[in-house]
């Protein structure tokens, strides 16, 4: 049996970063901060629950980085290699003359893609990165 009772807990954040989540809150059309924040959490709770070992997944990995760091390129490259046959396809955006945005789909084991995502986010020089997956019916 689930517990309904709502309970309250205090945030803390940045001004700006309140007033961008404001903004989003109002843009999905949600009523209230506490709204979002539930989706919120219910998304990160989704996507801890493919932690099933087994599971296999297609996702994708999003990388945000500064192309200019020294050895990233090539650190990147190694690591898809290593894990070549997790990936499906590579997408590589030029989005200044600093920054590139790499999108990259995996199919496999969670725990394998998870192992791959959590190498690459790491790697210094990435700014931002985002794993995602769904889950696959028939390998």
């Amino acid at each position: 049996m689930q517990d309904s009772t709502l309970k309250r807990f205090g945030v803390s954040m940045e001004s700006s970063l309140l007033n961008k989540f404001d903004h989003m809150v109002r843009l999905k059309g949600y009523q209230n901060r506490s709204e979002a924040i539930r989706d919120l959490v219910r998304d990160a709770l989704v996507q801890e629950a493919w932690e099933d070992k087994d599971q296999v997944v297609i996702g994708s990995i999003l990388l945000f980085y500064n192309h200019h760091q020294r050895n990233l390129l090539a650190e990147m490259t190694d690591l898809q290699h290593s894990m070549h046959d997790l990936v499906l396809s590579t997408t590589h955006f030029h989005l200044d003359h600093d920054s590139c945005l790499e999108l990259i789909v995996v199919k496999g084991k969670v725990k394998r893609i998870r192992e791959f995502s959590n190498k690459l986010m790491s790697l210094k020089g990435v700014e931002y990165a985002k794993f995602t997956v769904a889950p696959v019916k028939r390998v």
